[in-house]
């Protein structure tokens, strides 16, 4: 009899918090069998750097960059134009990706009508225009294309029942995309993007919830948020935190919006994902401003320094059940 076991990486805000980089050091330090994609397409993107290089994915895993079986499940939309172009860019710098790389055959399609359609009604609530919307629309109103029926993919598709409880037993590291904030029944609607961006999401792709295990939530030290609300406040702190942090949209280009991190959507993220693990990115950016303020109550709480803050992060996450040896602050560049 086959068993799975199953980490899982969740953004806990609105996307861009570093889940690459979590993905990336999770690669190296377990013996994972496959690294699953279980949400989104190609409307995201993983920075990664490896060996030296910088890397942008948008829809592939990132268990390539490490010999392991990396594949986009059926919970996601894959583009095949963007998905050989990624594949392309893989080799070129220097990535084996041989056997690697695999598509769940039940995974649904974006074509070129979707795109043009995303484009033109995208400016609406400030989606990227690459197609995801339009697809997942299609997806649930039974008339869309799936992968199996693209013969280009063929080398590349795979059974996932058969891959999961065909036998053999199963280490899977589930990374997720987007964020938190911005699934479907979750997070902030109409602003939100077209799948299921939380732990839960793991399981449409054929697992069984017995199988989650660890669940490492990934934020940031403040907010960013991409897209047509309002949501940086007044002030120039806000500019300065974006220009520190350099934050542009690793699929669009576009600025990204800047807060303070809200403690009460925090803990809610936390609560619904089943966190186990959390990593706050970017601490230094903070410290390059030299502000270090949270919401918390629909208070604004401001601290001396860095240290403080943290020790208050570290206080109300050790309440949510996480362990101090479990929580993790890291710089823009730091290795976990």
């Amino acid at each position: 009899m086959s068993t799975q076991s199953v980490d899982v990486i969740v953004d806990l805000q609105y996307g861009d918090c570093g889940k690459g980089k979590v993905a990336h050091h999770l690669c190296q330090t377990k013996n994972y069998t496959h690294v699953l994609r279980y949400n989104g397409g190609a409307n995201a993107g993983h920075t990664i750097f490896h060996r030296g290089k910088k890397f942008i994915t948008h829809q592939i895993p990132a268990g390539v960059f490490f010999g392991i079986k990396s594949v986009v499940g059926n919970g996601c939309v894959l583009d095949p134009i963007q998905f050989f172009s990624e594949l392309k860019m893989l080799e070129e710098g220097g990535i084996d990706i041989s056997d690697k790389v695999f598509v769940a055959e039940n995974t649904h399609i974006i074509t070129e009508a979707h795109r043009s359609e995303d484009k033109r009604e995208g400016v609406r609530i400030g989606t990227t225009g690459r197609g995801n919307g339009p697809a997942y629309r299609d997806k649930y109103g039974r008339t869309g294309k799936r992968a199996i029926d693209v013969p280009e993919l063929k080398p590349y598709l795979i059974n996932l029942y058969q891959e999961w409880h065909g036998g053999g037993d199963t280490q899977i590291l589930a990374e997720g995309a987007q964020g938190f904030g911005l699934d479907i029944d979750w997070g902030d609607y109409p602003y939100v993007t077209s799948s299921h961006c939380t732990t839960a999401g793991v399981l449409l792709n054929g697992l069984p919830s017995r199988a989650i295990g660890d669940v490492w939530g990934v934020a940031k030290m403040y907010e960013t948020y991409v897209g047509s609300k309002k949501f940086q406040p007044e002030g120039e702190v806000f500019n300065k935190i974006a220009d520190a942090g350099e934050e542009y949209g690793a699929t669009t280009g576009r600025r990204r919006q800047t807060n303070w991190m809200n403690m009460q959507t925090l803990e809610r993220a936390i609560r619904i994902n089943g966190v186990t693990h959390i990593v706050i990115n970017k601490v230094d950016v903070l410290r390059i401003v030299g502000q270090w303020v949270i919401y918390d109550q629909n208070t604004k709480a401001e601290f001396k320094n860095e240290d403080e803050m943290k020790h208050f992060v570290t206080e109300r996450l050790k309440k949510l059940g996480i362990t101090e040896s479990n929580i993790f602050f890291s710089e823009s560049r730091e290795r976990i």
